[in-house]
C-alpha cells in the first residue's frame, strides 16, 4: 500500500473514533461524508471506486463496512450497490474492509458503526453512489475500447452494450481498464420507480446454508496457528477491583500457561483450551475489594427512582402550552406509575475477541458492531500508534447494541495478549460473566398524569421519567452540551423529527429526573423507545377509557398533524378488524410510535386463561420505513424484534443484591419459546420522502404495549410493571 497515512495522533484517533462510534449507535447523526473521489489506491484489483471490485469472471465483490449479525444488513447493502451498478445479482459477493485500511485512506469508507437501525438507512446515499460510480466507469471503459461515445452504451446484468452496433463486453473484460479511470463526482441516482433490485425479497447473501450446517465461523469458533485461549473473571460488583489473588493451584493444572491480572478489576487464565482456562480460573483464589457499591440493592434503586418522580428539578424533552395550568384547572386527573427494569443483551455468543500483540504490531479479530471503535480500543490498549494496529471483523453471534460502543472485551483481549507476546490469544467469556458484566438496558420509572375538563376532553398530559441516562455514562460530553440533559431518554416522545411524538396535545410536558446507578447502562435493541412506548401507549388506553372513547378513535383525535403515524395505526386497526367483534374469549390491543426514523404500529389478539395464562394468537405490525430494500428481510426483522420485546415483557429482568447482578444464566433470565410465539403479520408501507427509516429496532417497541392493552381488556387489570412474571402472568 502506498496511501499516505493521515497526520492523526494516537490520542486523536482513539477519542474521535470512540465518539463517532458511540454517537452513531446512540441515534445522533454526526456529519460524515465518505470521500469516494479519493479511492485511488486499490485494496484488491481491479477496484472500481471504493465500493466495488470486479474480477475477470464477472464476480462482483461489494465492500460493506456495516456488521452482519443476523439482521440481513449486508444483503440490503449489496442490493443497493447492485441496483445502481446494473450487475448480475447471482455473481455478487461481499467483503469487509478493515478500519486500519480505511484510516490509511482517509476514512474512505466512512462510518463503520452498525447500531440505531442505521445499517441501511444512513448508508443508502453513498453506497448507491458507489455502485453508480462503478457503472459509469465500466461503461466509459467499454466506450473507449470501442471508440464510441459513452452515451451510446448501456449496462444491464453485468454486460455493456453499444446500442447502435449491438456489440457487447462483460464487466470482467473491462474492469481493469475501468479501475484506471477517475471516479466521477456528479452522480445521479435512479428514481425509486425504476428500481429492479431494491425492493425485491432476494435471498440472503451471507450463507444461510452454512449457518444451518455449522460451517459458518463466528468469533468464538476462530482458530489461528499456535492460538491459546483465555477466560476472565471481573469483580462482580461494578466499581470494585482485584485486591489479591493466588494462582498456585491453577498453574499446576494441565494446559495452563499463565494467570494474569487484567487492569485493576479482573483476573484471567490462559491455557491451551477454553475448558482448561475456565477450570483453572475456578481454582484461582481471588480476593475482591468490592468498593463503595457492595451494599446496593434493587430496593434502594427503586426508592431512588420513586424520589425522582416527585423531584422539582427535571430536564425537559418535549413541551407545549402550560401543563401546570392545565393540571391545576382540571375537573378530573388520571395518574399511573410504570416501571421498566435493567435488561441484559444475552447474545447467544458471549463476549469474545482474539488478539495478537508484539512490540511492532497489534491485531485483533473482533465480532464488533463498530470496527472503528474496536480499533480505537486496540490502539489504546496496545500502546502502539494507529498505523501499527488493525481489526478484522468476524461474524457476530448476536449484537443488539452490546458490541458497539462497548469494547471492554476487546480491551481485555489485548491486555491479556500483551502478557503473552507474539501468540494469538482468544478470550471467551463464560455465560455467567456475560450476564453479570453487561451494559444493561437502563432502569426507568414513569409517572403519567392526564388532565380532563368537565366534558371529559383531555386538556393536558405530563410524563415524568425517572431513571438512568446512557449518554451520561458513555458520552458525557453530549450531556454537557445539552446542559445536563440526555436527549436519547426521550426516544419516541421527543420533539425532534427522528424520534418525535405522534400526538398533538393541548398542553404537554415530558421531562426526565436523571437518577444514575452504579450499574452501567447500554444500548439495548430499541433502547429507550421500549419503555417509552409502554408508558405512552398504555396510558393512552387508560385516558381513552377515562374519556369514554374507543382507544383507536381517541388516538386519532390527536394525530391530524401526523399522517404517517396515523396511517400505520389505521393499517393495523383495519387488518385486525378493530371495529368488528372479536371471537369469543379473544381481546385486542393497539399501539403506535415513531422511532429510528420509522413509523410503526401493532395490533394483537390474545386470550387469558385462569387469569394468568396468556396466549397471544396473532400480532399485526405495520412499518413505514420510507423504502423497503428487502421486504422478506423486513418481515423477519419484525418477527425477531417481537421475540425480543415480548421476552422482555414477560420473562426478563436483572436485579441487584449486594451490589451485583443476581441473574447468571438463562435459567433465571428466560426467553419465550417457539410454541409461545404468536403468528406475526407484517404490513409494509413505503411512505417515501428523503428520510429512510430503520427496521430492526423501531418495531420492537410496539409489541409490548399492544399486548398489555389487550391483557387489560381480558382481565380488567392494569399491569404497569415489567416483567409480567412478577405478577404471576405467563405466556402459553
Amino acid at each position: 500500500m502506498n496511501a499516505r497515512i493521515p497526520n492523526l495522533s494516537r490520542r486523536q484517533f482513539i477519542v474521535g473514533s470512540a465518539a463517532t462510534g458511540a454517537g452513531l449507535s446512540l441515534g445522533i447523526l454526526l456529519p460524515l461524508v465518505p470521500r469516494i473521489a479519493e479511492a485511488q489506491t486499490p485494496l484488491a484489483s481491479p477496484e472500481i471506486g471504493a465500493w466495488v471490485v470486479i474480477q475477470p469472471d464477472d464476480t462482483v465483490i461489494v465492500r460493506v463496512v456495516r456488521s452482519e449479525m443476523g439482521q440481513g444488513t449486508i444483503t440490503g447493502l449489496a442490493q443497493m450497490v447492485a441496483e445502481e451498478l446494473e450487475c448480475d445479482w447471482s455473481k455478487v459477493r461481499t467483503e469487509y474492509p478493515t478500519p486500519g485500511e480505511s484510516l490509511k485512506r482517509k476514512r474512505i469508507w466512512g462510518d463503520f458503526s452498525t447500531g440505531g437501525s442505521r445499517g441501511i438507512r444512513t448508508s443508502e446515499q453513498y453506497v448507491r453512489k458507489g455502485g453508480a460510480a462503478a457503472r459509469i466507469m465500466l461503461v466509459e471503459a467499454a466506450a473507449r475500447q470501442w471508440g464510441v461515445p459513452a452515451t451510446e452504451c448501456v449496462a444491464i446484468n453485468s454486460v455493456i452494450t453499444h446500442k447502435p452496433s449491438g456489440r457487447t463486453l462483460r464487466f470482467g473484460e473491462v474492469a481493469q481498464a475501468a479501475s484506471q479511470l477517475d471516479v466521477p463526482k456528479d452522480i445521479v441516482l435512479k428514481s425509486p420507480k425504476d428500481w429492479k433490485v431494491i425492493g425485491k425479497p432476494l435471498n440472503r447473501i451471507d450463507g444461510v446454508a452454512d449457518k444451518v450446517t455449522g460451517r459458518q465461523i463466528y468469533a468464538i469458533d476462530l482458530k489461528l496457528p499456535g492460538m491459546l485461549v483465555a477466560n476472565i473473571r471481573e469483580c462482580p460488583v461494578f466499581g470494585g477491583k482485584v485486591k489479591s489473588f493466588d494462582a498456585t493451584k491453577a498453574l499446576a493444572m494441565p494446559g495452563v500457561r499463565k494467570v494474569v491480572q487484567v487492569g485493576d478489576t479482573a483476573v484471567a487464565a490462559v491455557a491451551d483450551t477454553f475448558w482448561q482456562a475456565k477450570t483453572a480460573l475456578d481454582n484461582v483464589a481471588i480476593v475482591w475489594d468490592e468498593g463503595p457499591n457492595a451494599k446496593v440493592s434493587s430496593e434502594a434503586i427503586h426508592k431512588m427512582l420513586e424520589e425522582g418522580l416527585a423531584a422539582e428539578q427535571a430536564f425537559v424533552g418535549n413541551q407545549r402550552g402550560d401543563i401546570k395550568a392545565a393540571l391545576a384547572g382540571a375537573a378530573k386527573k388520571h395518574e399511573a406509575v410504570f416501571f421498566y427494569p435493567f435488561l441484559n443483551h444475552a447474545t447467544l455468543e458471549p463476549q469474545t475477541a482474539t488478539a495478537r500483540w508484539t512490540a511492532d504490531r497489534c491485531e485483533a479479530w473482533v465480532p464488533t458492531q463498530d470496527a472503528e471503535t474496536s480499533l480505537a480500543a486496540v490502539i489504546a490498549a496496545s500502546g502502539l500508534p494507529a498505523e501499527k494496529c488493525d481489526v478484522y471483523k468476524i461474524n457476530l453471534g448476536g449484537g443488539f447494541g452490546r458490541r458497539g460502543a462497548f469494547q471492554d472485551y476487546t480491551t481485555q483481549a489485548v491486555n491479556i495478549a500483551k502478557q503473552v507476546p507474539g501468540v494469538p490469544v482468544k478470550l471467551i467469556w463464560t455465560r455467567e460473566e456475560d450476564m453479570t458484566q453487561g451494559r444493561y438496558h437502563p432502569v426507568m420509572m414513569c409517572k403519567m398524569t392526564g388532565a380532563f375538563d368537565a366534558d371529559k376532553n383531555l386538556t393536558g398530559l405530563h410524563m415524568r421519567l425517572s431513571g438512568q441516562s446512557i449518554l451520561a455514562a458513555v458520552r458525557p460530553a453530549v450531556v454537557e452540551q445539552q446542559k445536563g440533559r440526555d436527549p436519547l431518554v426521550f426516544q419516541g416522545v421527543f420533539d425532534g423529527s427522528e424520534h418525535g411524538i405522534g400526538y398533538e396535545f393541548p398542553n404537554l410536558l415530558i421531562d426526565h429526573a436523571m437518577r444514575n446507578t452504579h450499574v452501567p447502562p447500554g444500548f439495548w435493541r430499541g433502547v429507550n423507545a421500549n419503555q417509552n412506548a409502554i408508558f405512552m401507549e398504555c396510558f393512552m388506553d387508560e385516558l381513552a377509557e377515562a374519556a369514554g372513547v374507543d382507544a383507536v378513535e381517541f388516538r386519532r383525535k390527536f394525530m391530524a398533524k401526523y399522517p404517517r403515524n396515523l396511517a400505520t395505526l389505521n393499517a393495523v386497526a383495519d387488518a385486525i378488524g378493530w371495529t368488528k367483534p372479536a371471537p369469543a374469549g379473544v381481546f385486542r390491543g393497539v399501539s403506535q410510535m415513531k422511532a429510528f426514523g420509522s413509523y410503526v404500529a401493532a395490533a394483537c389478539e390474545l386470550s387469558v386463561a385462569n387469569g394468568t395464562d396468556v396466549k397471544i394468537h396473532r400480532i399485526i405490525a405495520a412499518t413505514d420505513c420510507a423504502y423497503a430494500v428487502n421486504p422478506a428481510q423486513i418481515r423477519r426483522q419484525v418477527s425477531g424484534s417481537f421475540v425480543y420485546g415480548l421476552s422482555a415483557l414477560f420473562e426478563q429482568e436483572c436485579t441487584v443484591k449486594d451490589g451485583r447482578i443476581q441473574q447468571t444464566n438463562f435459567n433465571d433470565f428466560g426467553s419465550m419459546r417457539i410454541a409461545q410465539m404468536p403468528r406475526v403479520e407484517t404490513i409494509i408501507i413505503e411512505g417515501g420522502g428523503t428520510e429512510w427509516g430503520g427496521v430492526g429496532e423501531p418495531t420492537i417497541c410496539v409489541a409490548a404495549p399492544a399486548v398489555l392493552n389487550a391483557i387489560y381488556r381480558a382481565t380488567g387489570k392494569r399491569y404497569r410493571n415489567v416483567p409480567l412474571k412478577n405478577a404471576g402472568l405467563k405466556l402459553v
